[in-house]
């Protein structure tokens, strides 16, 4: 049983569609796979029928972009079977317009730096709810500035910081708004590639917030941060799961679906602590 349970669709920073992930997933012989766009649930519902007649299970998710003030850093969290998804869509709109705006300004800036228009950016980021970063360098690519989509270029203007960065951050709600607002809406709260926050205590504030779980196997994480997060979310009872982060040809990483996964006895554990939360609701009413 191959379980991946991250991956993005052209709905958000994706460059393939729903009907296309879902032929690659049964290609690469994924038995469930959770679609989780950024700031969007739109896709679910189709990906879900789409499954269905391929012999996948989808399962519903969504990463909710979040932050940090204490640590002025972008925090990105991962909700899973929610009961009620209606009530994230309050919370993913506002991310979405929040992220709209900043990338009004970086379309900007980019297009008074190099020989490209918003409207190419536009047109390069058809399909999908918002503008990335991904969608300008995908403009300078179609502009021949540059071969790469992720390189030295892309390091300059969203990475590195400095005079020559066009990076404008969105603003987002806090990490433990973001997780209290997937539990009201009955899902899973899971901190994406936690290794990325290292070096700050967002993992202990996630803990501290009641985080439901870890992405200790992900594209961002070598063989030992996944087993010191896995090892950690087991000392703690909390869960661990894994995911490639597909993104098709917007992957940063050289991975395709199913190449990074969610252990079947995770995902036993996964599966289980959804039961566990349905019983615990119905016994409450």
């Amino acid at each position: 049983m191959i379980c991946d349970l991250h991956c993005h669709t052209k709905l958000s920073d994706g460059s393939m569609g729903i009907d296309d992930i879902i032929v690659l997933a049964e290609k690469c012989g994924v038995n469930n796979l959770a679609v989780t766009d950024l700031d969007c649930l739109a896709g679910t519902v189709r990906a879900r029928l789409i499954g269905e007649r391929h012999g996948i299970k989808v399962i519903q998710g969504v990463e909710i972009s979040a932050y940090d003030s204490e640590n002025d850093r972008e925090v990105f969290v991962l909700g899973y079977m929610s009961d009620f998804p209606d009530r994230l869509e309050g919370l993913c709109h506002r991310n979405l317009v929040a992220r709209k705006r900043a990338a009004q300004f970086m379309m900007i800036k980019a297009a008074q730096r190099f020989p490209i228009t918003t409207d190419l950016v536009l047109k390069c980021a058809q399909g999908s709810t918002n503008v990335y970063p991904v969608h300008i360098m995908a403009a300078l690519v179609e502009s021949g500035i540059t071969t790469e989509l992720f390189g030295d270029l892309y390091n300059e203007l969203f990475v590195n910081g400095g005079e020559k960065s066009i990076l404008v951050k969105p603003k987002f709600p806090e990490m433990s708004e973001v997780i209290q607002a997937i539990h009201d809406a009955g899902g899973i709260a899971i901190l994406s590639h936690p290794g990325n926050y290292e070096g700050t205590n967002i993992v202990e504030k996630a803990m501290d917030s009641g985080i439901d779980g870890f992405e200790a196997w992900c594209s961002e994480h070598d063989d030992a941060t996944a087993e010191k997060f896995a090892s950690l979310a087991k000392e703690n009872g909390i869960l661990a799961i894994g995911g490639s982060g597909f993104c098709g040809r917007n992957n940063k990483v050289c991975v395709t679906l199913g190449t990074i996964v969610t252990p079947e006895d995770r995902f036993t554990e996964f599966s289980n602590y959804k039961a566990k939360l349905r019983r615990q609701k119905a016994k409450a009413e």
